[in-house]
């Protein structure tokens, strides 16, 4: 009989081939013929604005002598479903989007992508725009495979002003105990503390990352991603799974956030409405709720904030957890190495593409962009997430993409059970460590 997970990505995969199909269909795409006969396929993920800065660079591109390129977008689970079903196969895009990292490494491993180091090293003035720190997010072995394409995204807390207002809640918390004060607060006032989409369990993972960093340290992951034995059971990661255990218990969550959607916007209508209070996300979340919730940012109705400091945690307050960035990659297979190699060069630290992306709330992870992040509708968060990246001690990439793949859904999927009660933070280490070894 199959487990689940098998079960799982059979049908995971078989809904991809499904939104792809349909997702191309209505994808955006460059001039008449782009991604035909001849042509360069780069797949990405859907987001609006950031797909309008993605796709005037392919314009330019394609305006030049060459290949054309054709931009196809996809919705974040069903993409990874895709990717992995089509990288190997005859229908694998030229350029892809990923998250560097684990994520990366295996496709890597496998031979299924493209080195672009010897192109960085022709171009020492591209290669050396880029923060080295999250560029090395996108070597392996010694060897460049993703060059940045995106912001900075750390992961932080927004929150409705209003809603923290009607609580009277004139603040942010900055510790732990302080949050929990906040959390009971919101209840007392009838708002739902915390919007979760927990049908994704990634979203769930954010709060497991910031707490065993505030309450043990980077150390404790580095562990964790080197396959240290019994590094899952650490005591840390207890400690933190057993304060998610309570924020759960707590009705931080409210009681219905496993049916709770990212992708359809459904714990940012939580958030925007105020029927929840704040939501733990990626700076992605300035420029997804300026697509869908437009009103809510001219309001000025949207805050955000670090995550607080445990008390008694070895960790720095000041460490972030998140995507360092996003990357685009070379297949292997491209049908022209050298063209979509070139597109990557010659506009990922173009003027253009950068100023695109900081208009839409994106701060790219190029070196010099103090005064440039502190102009424009998105300066003040721009300015926010570009400090709190320098300022950093350390920036720890996303576990499901710093980790193995099937490490990684083996720690999505018991970590679900950890919110729904069904798993002790002790038999989430104990489970964890046996999937590692």
């Amino acid at each position: 009989m199959p487990t689940w997970s098998t079960v799982r990505t059979t049908l995971v995969a078989a809904a991809a081939v499904l939104t792809v199909t349909a997702t191309a269909a209505c994808g955006t795409a460059g001039p008449a013929g782009a991604g035909g006969s001849g042509g360069l396929t780069l797949w990405t993920l859907e987001n609006e604005g950031i797909n309008g800065v993605q796709q005037a660079a392919v314009d330019s591109f394609n305006a030049g002598e060459g290949p054309d390129i054709a931009l196809r977008t996809y919705v974040n689970d069903p993409y990874k479903a895709a990717l992995q079903t089509a990288i190997g196969s005859p229908n694998a895009p030229d350029i892809f989007y990923n998250w560097g990292g684990g994520n990366l490494k295996g496709y890597v491993d496998a031979g299924q992508v493209a080195d672009l180091t010897a192109a960085l090293d022709a171009k020492p003035d591209v290669k050396d725009a880029f923060l080295p720190s999250v560029m090395q997010v996108g070597t392996i072995d010694g060897k460049i495979y993703g060059i940045p394409m995106q912001g900075v995204q750390p992961v932080s807390f927004f929150y409705n002003k209003d809603a923290f207002a009607k609580a009277g809640i004139t603040a942010f918390p900055t510790t732990w105990q302080g949050f929990l004060e906040t959390i009971d607060k919101l209840k007392a006032a009838g708002i739902q503390p915390i919007s979760l989409a927990g049908s994704q369990p990634w979203t769930e993972l954010m709060y497991l990352e910031y707490l065993l960093d505030r309450n043990g340290g980077p150390d404790k992951f580095q562990a964790i991603a080197d396959g240290k034995p019994g590094a899952w059971s650490d005591p840390a990661v207890v400690t933190s799974l057993t304060q998610i255990k309570d924020l759960v218990d707590r009705g931080a969550f409210g009681s219905n956030f496993s049916a709770v959607n990212y992708d359809n916007q459904g714990s940012q209508a939580l958030l925007t409405s105020g029927r929840a209070a704040m939501e733990l996300m990626g700076s992605w979340e300035v420029t997804s709720l300026n697509d869908n919730f437009p009103d809510f940012l001219k309001a000025d109705k949207l805050g955000w904030a670090d995550f607080p400091a445990v008390e008694g945690g070895t960790g720095d307050p000041k460490n972030l957890v998140g995507n360092p960035s996003n990357f685009y990659s070379v297949a292997a297979s491209s049908k022209d190495v050298a063209a979509a190699t070139k597109f990557l060069v010659d506009n990922m630290t173009s003027p253009a593409y950068v100023k695109g992306m900081i208009d839409v709330g994106q701060v790219p992870a190029i070196k010099g962009l103090d005064q440039q992040v502190a102009t424009g509708q998105f300066a003040a968060f721009n300015q926010y997430s570009y400090s709190a990246v320098q300022k950093a001690p350390t920036f720890t990439q996303s576990w499901d993409q710093a980790l193995a793949a099937d490490v990684s859904q083996s720690m999505l999927t018991n970590l679900s059970q950890v919110f729904l009660g069904s798993m002790t933070p002790e038999q989430f280490g104990q489970a964890m460590d046996a999937a590692s070894k």
